[in-house]
């Protein structure tokens, strides 16, 4: 697929428009992807992007004569999906439906770990994000010529939603078109985005629609590629700890060989996600109490 530049329409398939925003970066490729859902008279719009008018603009201008908006789904709350949230719901009075604010669904060690460790991965969370209604896991959500599924897949975000469409589905950033998701503590969850991955690929889902890159048309083995990958990512993370005991930011400094010193960071997250998932399964320990720069041995 070409990319066509940020504010166009583009037409996906039927009853699919997608306008790119214009918020490329590192960590959003080209930028951001909203989607309208339907064919007739009121759309879905899943996932506003960006707080930024002229994406705002390019929304409301790619609706045909008689077209409205008739519901906001957000996947989850990072500013990149959120941001023109409010504007959109003000300028249409659609109500904005998600799984909840930013922090919903954390699991009670994601829980204690943001009291005891602030910061980590709460970076780009929209914390001031509260949908006006929230949505639960297998409701159906409809409109005039549109019907869509919600799937729960926390991982990548603790309230992270997919829509299914069809034989099709809208997968956020739990499975993106051009890398890997970032799963970063507390908010990111390495466990529940393990599981995630089975249960999307559970669903039979053949395409999917990501909030960034392109469309992937062949989901199952995406969805397989991406397991693969991880369990090769845990595989090398406990390689290093069998060497000696080390922290996230040493173990990322070993294993991520290809990425930029400016990079490891972030990197540093995904792997303190692998080792809280290595921790709950008993293959690993902290060495006091749990927080990002513990250091970790094999039990």
């Amino acid at each position: 697929m070409t990319t066509p530049p940020p504010g166009q329409p583009l037409d996906l398939a039927p009853g699919l428009r997608a306008v790119l925003a214009p918020n490329p970066s590192p960590m959003t490729a080209d930028g951001t992807w909203s989607y309208l859902v339907g064919e007739t008279r009121e759309l879905a719009l899943i996932d506003p992007g960006p707080d930024d008018p002229a994406h705002v603009a390019a929304l409301l201008a790619a609706l045909r004569p008689g077209q409205r908006i008739g519901a906001i789904l957000v996947t989850h709350a990072h500013r990149d999906h959120t941001g023109a949230t409010a504007a959109l719901a003000r300028a249409t009075g659609a109500p904005v439906l998600a799984f909840g604010g930013a922090h919903e669904g954390r699991r009670p060690i994601m829980e204690a770990l943001a009291a005891s460790d602030p910061g980590g991965g709460t970076e780009g969370t929209d914390a001031g994000f509260h949908p006006d209604r929230r949505i639960a896991d297998g409701e159906v959500i409809a409109g005039e010529g549109w019907r869509l599924t919600t799937l729960h897949t926390p991982g990548h975000l603790s309230g992270h939603l997919c829509f299914l469409w069809g034989d099709s589905a809208f997968s956020g950033d739990h499975v993106m078109g051009w890398n890997s998701s970032i799963v970063a503590p507390p908010d990111g969850d390495m466990g529940a985005y393990m599981t995630s991955l089975d249960r999307l690929a559970a669903t039979g889902v053949t395409r999917l629609w990501p909030g960034h890159g392109a469309p992937v048309p062949d989901a199952q083995t995406r969805i397989k590629a991406l397991a693969a990958h991880r369990r090769a990512r845990e595989a090398a993370v406990l390689s290093e700890l069998a060497k000696a005991p080390a922290t996230a930011a040493g173990i990322a400094g070993a294993v991520y060989l290809d990425l930029p010193r400016a990079a490891l960071p972030a990197a540093a997250l995904n792997v303190f996600a692998h080792l809280i998932d290595l921790t709950e399964r008993g293959l690993a320990a902290p060495e006091g109490p749990l927080t990002r720069t513990a250091r970790f041995q094999l039990r």
